[in-house]
């Protein structure tokens, strides 16, 4: 039988899916018995698919995107920008301190005069500044193309570089109407109101602007107060020596002011100087013989900011917020409650006309309370930050660290007998000796002989050593024994430091009156302070505890752990008590001084006397009364923008009087004390409402003066 189908042509047929477009024919092989009979199918041409644009195509739409981000940027820019403010008066700009609880105590204006007009000035001024600041200042449209390119290039090789980035139009407007943040949008909003500002004014008007309000630093702003400030003349007559100083000072006026650093303002006038030669305002024969403009600073009867801390803190503001118009609110470390305890405990003090310094800090330097003298208003010298005397024994403190780390311990023996061999031939006070003794007990009674015997075993690199490592950074006398005992100078703020870096045992320490950011992890990483030995730092601190207790310091002495020593320069000229108190952070290092302006000797006053009495009643106060009374009433919030209160202004509540050994205390609340001795016994007679009582007072026997 044959099989039919096994004669029939095997034929190949394609066949089309159409579901959801046309699809690739998917060829099957079959068999049909009248293949011949089918006509042929005849396939309809397909469109070709279109190719793509190519590059060009990519690039037209790539710039047709660019060009909407850039109208979207801009019309950002515009809305956020204060363009409408940029032509009004420009307000000069305010610094308020606040406390740290937001109480403001310090409101500090700018020193400016009357605008300048162009027309007026002589040619050699605008050039000065057009030089050293934007050369084609009147070529170009608010930025300078060139000008960014060149900077940066002088930055990239090095070359050192006589003219900054932006343009004169975006100084004034990054000075007068923008914050300080540094970024890119910033930089573009900078921009956008430098085209706006010259769409506006002239060019003239641009420059009256720049040079009426550009800070020139000693918080003097403008062109007219700082010709009047540093050469008491008024821009219209200023020399060109003159005008060159001052275009110099604008890249950094608080670091270039020629009042502060007249090197460095110098070295800035000879690149103003280059600048016009280069540029062809000067040729360089006219430069060569221009000297160096000689200052003329007049005193001025106005009182500065109010307060001795904020005269200290007002320049770290304004360092801080790199802005020259701007009205701001900072908030410091300043501690309204110490503050006012540290007044109260030297007004009560029996000073007569002797002077005073108090400064309190933590550990880590930050400061919360300082009294500089008796009465700001009739002195505004701080003699915390600004006077250099002798610590006296206080500087034993380095002395003995350098014992210690090079591995003696506080019951090692020092000869305490007189020095009678040699060129230097100190005593103690009052001539007592007491043979051979500890360290621990040579400390506490300040033996000044057992010091410099310390200190000649020592040498005077060990001491030094410790001293600078503790932050001191005023001049020490090398190869002086005389060192040991406190006959360098230095300001009070260096060594209350010093001693905060023992209370935390972190050094250097480094005073502050702004609260510090958080440490970064790489700063974690690569800044690590320095830290004494554990048996190191305990044993010193078993010697200013010594001091306290046993020592010249018993009338510092508290009920909690304190620690501290004593120090009487030379002739009873200087009298100091630095310590510290409390817990952990918590720990407050307090420093007190008292002496006379004119360094005359004190009458009757040590160490361990009426400085020592401030500091315990500024501790007391401040540390050991936690938690003060409270009056039941919700505590109202200080209002930033409200009045200044002044914490400096002299208000005696209780009136101390000192009678030859006695002392009479009279106080409206609690009547009239009587402190005296008995006996050679320490009492206090109270006087009061209630009668008269007899208490003895926890100190013993009124130590010795030390040196």
């Amino acid at each position: 039988m044959v099989n039919e189908q096994s004669d029939i042509p095997k034929q190949r047929h394609r066949r089309w899916y159409w579901p959801f477009g046309r699809k690739k024919a998917a060829e099957t092989t079959f068999y049909e018995p009248y293949a011949d009979a089918i006509p042929p199918r005849i396939e309809e041409p397909v469109a070709p698919i279109k190719k793509p644009r190519g590059k060009w195509g990519s690039l037209s739409r790539g710039i047709a995107s660019g060009l909407l981000l850039l109208i979207l940027l801009v019309a950002y820019l515009a809305i956020t920008a204060p363009l409408s403010k940029s032509l009004q008066p420009i307000a000069p700009p305010q610094i308020t301190l606040l406390t740290s609880d937001g109480q403001p105590f310090a409101r500090n204006g700018a020193v400016v005069d009357e605008p300048v007009q162009v027309g007026q000035l002589p040619d050699h001024v605008m050039e000065a500044f057009m030089a050293i600041e934007d050369r084609r200042f009147y070529t170009h449209w608010g930025v300078d193309p060139r000008g960014f390119a060149r900077a940066l290039l002088s930055n990239i090789s090095g070359s050192g570089m006589t003219q900054g980035g932006s343009t004169i139009t975006q100084q004034l407007a990054k000075t007068t109407f923008l914050t300080p943040e540094r970024s890119l949008t910033r930089k573009a909003r900078e921009m956008l109101i430098a085209f706006w500002l010259e769409a506006w004014l002239t060019k003239d008007e641009i420059l009256e602007r720049y040079l009426s309000n550009v800070y020139f630093g000693d918080n003097v702003y403008g062109l007219r107060a700082a010709s009047l400030h540093y050469y008491y003349r008024q821009p219209e007559n200023l020399k060109l020596e003159q005008a060159i100083m001052l275009a110099g000072l604008v890249q950094a006026p608080s670091r270039l002011a020629p009042t502060r650093n007249p090197e460095l303002a110098a070295k800035r006038a000879n690149l103003v100087k280059s600048a016009m030669v280069s540029v062809g305002y000067l040729s360089q024969q006219e430069a060569d013989s221009l000297g160096t403009a000689r200052l003329d600073v007049r005193a001025k009867d106005a009182l500065p900011t109010g307060t001795y801390f904020a005269d200290w803190a007002m320049p770290q503001a304004r360092a801080l917020t790199d802005l020259s118009f701007e009205k701001l609110t900072i908030t410091t470390t300043l501690d309204a409650r110490m503050q006012e305890i540290a007044r109260r405990a030297v007004a009560r003090a029996s000073l007569g006309q002797a002077q005073v310094a108090l400064v309190a800090m933590r550990p880590d330097g930050e400061i919360v309370a300082m009294i500089g003298g008796k009465d700001y208003a009739k002195s505004a010298f701080n003699r915390v930050t600004q006077a250099k005397r002798q610590p006296g024994s206080t500087f034993k403190l380095f002395v003995y660290l350098a014992a210690l780390r090079s591995g003696m311990s506080p019951n090692d023996m020092v000869d305490d007998s007189p020095i009678t061999k040699g060129g230097y031939l100190p005593k103690n006070a009052g001539e007592k000796y007491r043979g051979s003794i500890s360290l621990k007990q040579a400390f506490a009674r300040s033996s000044n002989v057992a010091a410099v015997r310390l200190f000649g075993q020592l040498g005077d690199r060990a001491v030094i050593r410790e001293a600078r490592n503790l932050g001191i950074k005023s001049r020490l006398a090398e190869e002086d024994p005389s060192l040991a005992l406190g006959t360098s100078t230095m300001t009070l703020m260096e060594l209350t430091a010093a001693y905060a870096g023992v209370a935390g045992n972190s050094w250097p320490v480094k005073p502050y009156a702004f609260k510090k950011d958080k440490q970064t992890w790489a700063e974690w990483l690569f800044d690590w302070p320095g830290r004494y030995e554990s048996k190191t730092h305990k044993n010193m601190e078993a010697l200013l505890r010594s001091a306290v207790n046993d020592g010249t310091g018993r009338r510092a002495m508290l009920s909690i752990p304190n620690y501290g020593k004593t120090g009487t320069s030379q002739n009873n000229r200087d009298a100091l008590f630095v310590g510290y108190a409390g817990d952990g952070d918590e720990r407050l290092v307090v420093g007190v001084w008292i002496g006379n302006d004119d360094n005359k000797p004190l009458k009757g006053i040590s160490g361990g006397s009426l400085p020592a009495l401030i500091w315990k009643d500024f501790m007391q106060q401040a540390v050991q009364a936690k938690n003060p009374a409270s009056t039941g009433k919700p505590a109202k919030m200080p209002d930033p923008e409200g009045p200044v209160i002044p914490l400096d202004l002299p208000e005696i509540l209780e009136i101390p009087v000192n009678i030859g050994d006695s002392e009479i205390e009279i106080n409206g609340d609690s009547g009239v004390r009587l402190g005296t001795e008995i006996g050679g016994l320490p009492v206090d007679l109270k006087i009061n409402g209630d009668g008269v009582a007899v208490e003895r007072r926890r100190e013993e026997n009124p130590p010795g003066e030390d040196r």
